[in-house]
């Protein structure tokens, strides 16, 4: 990205060309990204000393400032000068090109070349020049005529003199090697013993120390609640990115990449820039889910995992395992980015392997392939977008109830849950006996907490330990007592309504169109699986509780969706009083599909 250029510098750079300022010289100061804590090599330092040398040897500097370049003649960079471009391009012509890493020291060295400059002040060897290519353009324009002077060295124009530059020279570029080495083999040594060098993810502190990696006591608690809902609960990655953004889990605070205007910059207009968190995405997710850091692992430099002695495992290894089967299981590749918007792009997979159908158009028609494992049973590898919404078609007739499964829906409700709400009335009794001897022992804890640790009936993690326990066990009676409290008759009824939205929904998905019905079944279904010509599907949240009352049979304790897709007849329905408690914890999810379905019938 080039600067933008002023009028006023247009004029200038035209002045330039013309060779106004042939006898005047350039300021050069480098400050290293190597040596971060070297005052000696400040910019400041050098631009005094700099200054000091030109005017007791009467060099004078050229008055000119050019935006991303030069202040008054002064040039000041920050940026390593051992790092040096590896490629190398030949030209007919017999030229051997590369580049140049440093902006400034390249667009100085071209002005010096066309003449427009007598020459350059610089503080050291080592400040304009730590590799051997920039040394050889450095030496060809000094040969060409080109004046550099250092202020503080002197090269006698004899072969003493020019030994001495390439003594300064070579040890300029041993003196990097040498540091480069040093870091690179302390960093080794510390990773192999287990120590952290490098950044902790989110989820741990960084504190400026490399021993000690502790939790956050904001972040860690999520983080390991998003390692549990994705091994255990069936969350996806953009279900986890989601909930994320619920609870308020952001990235670590962090400062933007300068742009290369602002990297150009002087030191006085430098601005800060501010630390943000930003939303954490399903790809981040995915990166801290992939992460053994959080097992208690460091990475080496060799690529290899060892045990940590600078933090502790946040999660266990067991989920933690799991969590890497699901994601290998559940992986895709994405081989291209412009997507054409085919319907049901990435919603259907094979029943078997579980890779994804991938839609493509051929005479007019939209098809769907996939491309399975070796060892896929499933035979059924392609089909066309009317099987699709025919046999979904199918899916929808059979997740709602009849008439006679409304009436004994509706019996159920009116006698035996009544017999049920007397059996909670009296488990709520033994909740709340429960609760009161728990919170008697917390307050003789709370108390007691001095006279317990001091007499050595409790060590300070064991006296911990217990009061969380007892808080756990408290957190867990008050949530059983609100599964309790949760009116059933009101969820019975909204089973029923769900079942009459599902019906007007199947009503509604005969007449519309394709990008219609795609709406249908995403609203309804997360996934849909293809096997041997049949159409499998995983149920949304909420839905869950229609499909396992459909599926209960009297004689069979539980029946899978492929089954009560062959059965040629309805289902029988049965009464399990087991299916109400978990009914019970289904309430918000079923009325957020209710609200869903209406809003979708209502714009339609």
């Amino acid at each position: 990205m080039k600067s933008k250029i002023t009028p006023s510098e247009d004029t200038l750079l035209k002045q330039v060309k013309k060779g106004t300022f042939r006898n005047q010289y350039l300021i050069y100061n480098r400050k290293s990204t190597d040596e971060p804590n070297n005052q000696k090599n400040s910019i400041t330092y050098q631009k005094k000393e700099n200054k000091r040398f030109s005017k007791r040897s009467q060099l004078p500097i050229a008055p000119i400032s050019l935006g991303g370049f030069c202040t008054d003649g002064v040039i000041s960079e920050r940026h390593s000068g051992f790092k040096e471009s590896n490629d190398v391009l030949f030209t007919k012509e017999g030229f051997v090109q590369y580049k140049i890493e440093r902006p400034k020291f390249q667009k100085m060295l071209q002005m010096l070349n066309k003449g427009y400059f007598k020459g350059l002040v610089c503080l050291s060897w080592d400040r304009i020049s730590r590799n051997k290519g920039d040394d050889a353009i450095l030496r060809k324009l000094m040969r060409k005529g080109v004046d550099v002077r250092f202020t503080y060295a002197t090269y006698d124009n004899t072969s003493s003199g020019a030994l001495h530059m390439d003594i300064d020279g070579m040890f300029s570029a041993h003196h990097s090697r040498v540091t480069s080495e040093k870091v690179s083999l302390a960093t080794r040594n510390l990773r192999q013993q287990g120590i952290c060098t490098y950044r902790a993810p989110l989820g741990y502190l960084n504190q400026g120390s490399m021993d000690s990696k502790p939790f956050d006591p904001d972040r860690a608690p999520h983080i390991k609640e998003l390692f549990m809902k994705y091994a255990y609960e069936g969350y996806s990655l953009n279900d986890l990115a989601r909930f994320s953004a619920e609870v308020g889990l952001q990235s670590q605070p962090m400062r933007r990449r300068r742009t290369e205007e602002e990297l150009l910059l002087e030191e006085e207009q430098m601005v800060d820039i501010p630390k943000i968190c930003r939303p954490l995405t399903p790809n981040h997710v995915r990166r801290i889910l992939k992460n053994p850091f959080y097992v208690g692992k460091i990475k080496t430099v060799e690529g290899d995992y060892v045990d940590s002695i600078s933090h502790k495992a946040l999660i266990d290894p067991t989920t933690f395992n799991k969590v890497q089967e699901l994601l290998k299981k559940r992986q895709t590749s994405i081989h291209y980015t412009n997507k054409i918007p085919y319907p049901f792009r990435g919603m259907i997979r094979c029943g078997d392997c579980h890779r994804v159908y991938t839609p493509y158009q051929k005479k007019g028609i939209v098809y769907y392939r996939a491309r399975c494992n070796a060892d896929c049973n499933n035979e059924f590898k392609n089909f066309n977008l009317d099987f699709i919404e025919t046999e979904t078609e199918k899916v929808l007739n059979k997740i709602n109830f009849n008439k006679e499964e409304v009436a004994k829906f509706q019996a159920y409700a009116e006698t035996d849950i009544a017999l049920l709400e007397e059996r909670r009335h009296r488990e709520l009794n033994t909740l709340e006996s429960k609760k009161k001897r728990i919170r008697k022992e917390l307050a003789y804890l709370n108390s007691n907490k001095l006279s317990l640790l001091q007499s050595g009936v409790y060590e300070l993690k064991d006296f911990m330990e217990e009061h969380e326990r007892l808080n756990h066990k408290l957190e867990e009676l008050n949530n059983q007592e609100h599964i309790s409290d949760t009116a059933m008759r009101d969820l019975m009824r909204d089973v029923v309504k769900l079942s009459e939205l599902i019906k007007n929904v199947t009503e509604y998905y005969d007449f519309a169109n394709h990008t219609e019905k795609e709406k249908v079944l995403r609203t309804l279904f997360t996934e849909l699986y293809i096997s041997d010509e049949r159409v499998n599907y995983k149920v949304i949240k909420g839905l869950e509780c229609l499909e396992t009352y459909l599926n209960a049979v009297c004689e069979q304790n539980a029946v899978s969706s492929e089954l009560l897709l062959d059965s040629p007849k309805r289902v029988t329905v049965c009464e399990p009083k087991a299916w109400i408690v978990a009914l019970i914890n289904q309430k918000y999810d079923i009325q957020v599909l209710i609200s869903s379905l209406e809003q979708l019938l209502g714009k339609s």
